[in-house]
């Protein structure tokens, strides 16, 4: 079944810059959207960013201009580029994939574990 893992999360100070990896692996027939989330203590997780098959990008308000997410698909693996960060990006980070294991298997969720980012000011 495929899986996901995320990778680079750290603690930087506000204004600093971080990269994560995401990388599925497993059984892979095809995936869809990837996307990142993340969930800061006592709130609920949100939407950071997301990306299709075909490089349409969608972001939340609140990291527009300051987030890039891309994809590489012969790698099975997506990243979300974060400049100028701030404190209150603050939060585990995690990312998810709507994938399929084989031709045959309906297309569905998958989360990985999660990476925390700190951003001290």
């Amino acid at each position: 079944q495929g899986q996901l893992v995320e990778s680079g999360g750290g603690s930087v100070q506000a204004g600093g810059s971080l990269r994560l990896s995401c990388a599925a692996s497993g059984r892979i027939y095809s995936i869809n959207v990837m996307g990142w989330y993340r969930q800061a203590p006592g709130k609920q997780r949100e939407l950071v960013a997301t990306i299709t098959s075909g490089d349409i990008t969608n972001y939340a308000d609140s990291v527009k201009g300051r987030f890039t997410i891309s994809r590489d698909n012969a790698k099975n693996t997506v990243y979300l580029q974060m400049n100028s960060l701030k404190p209150e990006d603050t939060a585990v980070y995690h990312c998810n994939a709507d994938l399929r294991e084989t031709y045959y298997h309906r297309a569905h969720v998958v989360w990985g574990q999660g990476t925390q980012v700190t951003v001290s000011s």
